[in-house]
């Protein structure tokens, strides 16, 4: 019987450990790994020495409350002379006096999660702790990521673009992500932890936590708090009084330290951009790689009939139950599907904005990207919500006495325009629209809306024969400022022509939902030629426009066409954005690692009245130390430019962002970010 080992200390190896599983910028205080990837450890001896061949041991690695071989949350290996990296292995890389270095190698299908590691001589002893993660680095791993320009933005990455506004006009939002922040990822274990499926069953969750495809269905339920103790609560009324408007945040890691803060209690509030942004960094800090998509002109179809049906009423009422969001912002994660047949690998759309329930849960997710495209509506989980979100067919009508109804007409909405997501490695617009649908009219996507079993697609619809309204926009549409709209109608017939314009501009959500009107022109006797083209023109001025607009800074502009012979009804709408001001970011010197840099940022006030409480926020991941940097400048009359200087010290080498949010009484969260690259 050999003489068992008698361990003085366990050295991890932190540093090196850490840096080569891409897990350093977390810290080296603590192991942080990635499956099917070996790592050091060294045994350092008060008596015994180890014999290869001779010397042998046991090492035990356990997750979650209740671990078990069975549940794959226990393993139990043993010495061999190599590792194998299809499971968890160990072998003695070298040994001298009273030191004896190991190579332990993680399952690539092991749970993630917090492990203990124990060595067993007959006699247990606790080496310690580590945390396991996903690897994308890793070919045997689910997640795993061929390109390593991809892995750096999908999963290093801790600041990215998010794409807002309408399909003619997109805004940008700079997000710091922070998934490498002080504490996140212990924000994001316990994320896991709350879920009700753990506290039903926490060794069979444990267990679930092997396959991404489970763990990123639990964050489309536990990123929302509709059904359980979720990181945010959503708020799409308007009044934000009890908490943060969802347009003011532009990081998750303050979302995430108030959960955590508050004892899990909802973060009030979110809306569908920032649901995604947190879901990204909870993604990303667990070893999925993750990215942030927004759909433009995306449907919401509430009878799951593929159509999006819009009523009104004849003076132009939407009273519709289905919509159309002016955008809606999802997150795409990259994993293998072997639960589905082959051709399904890749990008997963799962959204965590709560909207329709799925298995009961108010979820949604993953579906792969090219089951939407191919119309696979069978496909786990919630395919046909997806698809009607990016494909739906629109149909107008007006609702009449009676309870009868007129389909009008007017040019085709069409959702899923412009599917966008950041560049890889640039701060640029991807158009990723291929990816989820056929070009619009071509042979493959009428295949692809019959397998779906969709048979209501309409005609597009240029300028026809008969009477014709469009909507035309000025270029200058900044905020503050006065500027015009046009009602451009159409005589396409050879005879005279008769009709009632009513044109008008109300208040609109990025999701669609209607304020006040702010602007309203009607013609009674529009009377056309043969082919004659008549304008029509409606000033939107500010002091209409400014009480009726939300923080999406959005105007939905209606014209509608009725002629009176023949009682037809022409329909044509336009959602246009504000352009809010630029806020100027300069670095003054060369930002250096561990030294204080300084910033100057200013933004001129666009509007012809004085703002109140004006005040600038500032944060950046490994920039402002995991906080948010405040500095008030109290009033700020009207064209008058606001200037603040602010202190801060970058902890990392590499290119950061620097992103700052400007609010005041009347202008509120407005963005603006710069590139920092620090250098050592």
């Amino acid at each position: 019987m050999t003489e068992a080992l008698d361990i003085s200390m366990c050295d991890w190896e932190l540093k090196n450990n850490n840096e080569e599983h891409h897990t350093d910028l977390n810290g080296v205080d603590r192991l942080i790994i990635r499956r099917g990837q070996p790592f050091t450890l060294i045994l350092h001896l008060k008596s015994g020495t180890f014999q290869r061949g001779i010397t042998t041991f046991c090492l035990i690695a356990e997750t979650g409350p209740d671990p078990s071989e069975e549940c794959g949350t226990r393993a139990t290996f043993s010495l061999t002379d190599t590792i194998d990296k299809k499971d968890w292995s160990a072998s003695v890389s070298s040994s001298y006096g009273k030191t004896v270095s190991l190579l332990i190698c993680p399952s690539p299908k092991a749970p993630i999660g917090c492990y203990s590691l124990t060595l067993d001589q007959g006699n247990r002893q606790r080496l310690g702790e580590f945390v396991l993660l996903f690897n994308p680095w890793c070919k045997r791993d689910t997640v795993y990521m061929e390109d390593e320009e991809m892995r750096k933005e999908y999963v290093l990455s801790q600041d990215g673009l998010i794409y807002r506004g309408t399909a003619a006009h997109f805004s940008v939002l700079p997000w710091n992500f922070g998934q490498f922040e002080s504490g996140i990822l212990d924000i994001c274990l316990r994320v896991l932890d709350e879920n009700p499926k753990h506290v039903k069953n926490p060794g069979k969750d444990c267990s679930g936590r092997r396959n991404p495809v489970y763990v990123t269905r639990v964050l489309s339920a536990m990123i929302n708090c509709a059904d359980d103790r979720g990181v945010l609560a959503g708020n799409w009324t308007g009044n934000y009084t009890n908490g943060t408007p969802p347009s003011k945040w532009s990081s998750s890691v303050e979302i995430l330290q108030q959960w955590k803060d508050s004892l899990c209690s909802p973060v009030c509030f979110g809306q569908c951009w920032v649901f995604a942004a947190v879901a990204c960094t909870v993604s990303r800090a667990l070893g999925i790689p993750c990215r942030v998509v927004t759909n433009f002109s995306s449907a919401h179809d509430t009878n799951k009939n593929l159509l999006i049906e819009f009523f009104y009423t004849v003076e132009g009422k939407d009273v519709s139950d289905d919509s159309i969001w002016n955008f809606h912002v999802w997150v795409e994660s990259w994993m293998a599907r072997p639960d589905l047949k082959p051709g399904f690998d890749g990008w997963q759309v799962n959204d965590p904005t709560p909207q329709e329930k799925s298995e009961g849960v108010y979820c949604c997710g993953p579906v792969p990207v090219q089951a939407i495209k191919e119309g696979e509506l069978t496909f786990k989980y919630d395919a046909p919500f997806i698809f009607a979100e990016v494909n739906a067919d629109v149909v107008r009508y007006i609702k009449l006495s009676g309870n009868r109804t007129i389909q009008i007409g007017g040019s085709e909405t069409r959702v899923g325009q412009c599917i966008s997501t950041k560049c890889v490695g640039e701060d640029k617009r991807e158009d990723i629209t291929h990816l989820y649908k056929y070009p619009e009219g071509s042979e493959k996507e009428r295949e692809v809306f019959e397998k779906a079993n969709h048979h209501n697609k309409l005609k597009e619809r240029g300028q026809e024969p008969g009477l014709n309204v469009q909507i035309k926009v000025s270029e200058d549409m900044k905020r503050g400022n006065d500027f015009p709209v046009f009602a451009v109608v159409t005589n396409n017939t050879q005879s005279a022509k008769t009709c009632r314009l009513m044109y008008y501009a109300q208040g609109i959500s990025y999701n669609g939902k209607l304020g006040g009107t702010c602007g309203l022109e009607e013609i009674p006797d529009l009377q056309l030629s043969p082919g004659e083209e008549k304008r029509s023109s409606l000033t939107l001025s500010y002091c209409n426009y400014k009480s009726v607009i939300t923080q999406d800074a959005m105007i939905r502009l209606m014209a509608l066409l009725i002629d009176s012979e023949t009682k037809e009804f022409f329909r044509e709408t336009r959602t246009i954005v504000l352009e809010n001001p630029e806020i100027i970011i300069t670095i003054l010197g060369e930002p250096k690692e561990n030294c204080k840099v300084l910033a100057e940022i200013s933004l001129k006030n666009p509007l012809p009245e004085p703002l109140e409480n004006c005040t600038f926020s500032v944060e950046g991941a490994n920039l402002t130390g995991g906080k948010t940097i405040t500095k008030m400048t109290g009033s700020l009359g009207p064209r008058e430019t606001a200037t603040v200087e602010i202190c801060f010290t970058p902890t990392y080498v590499g290119v950061r962002k620097l992103v700052v949010d400007f609010s005041s009484d009347k202008l509120i969260n407005i963005k603006g970010y710069k590139n920092v690259v620090v250098d050592k």
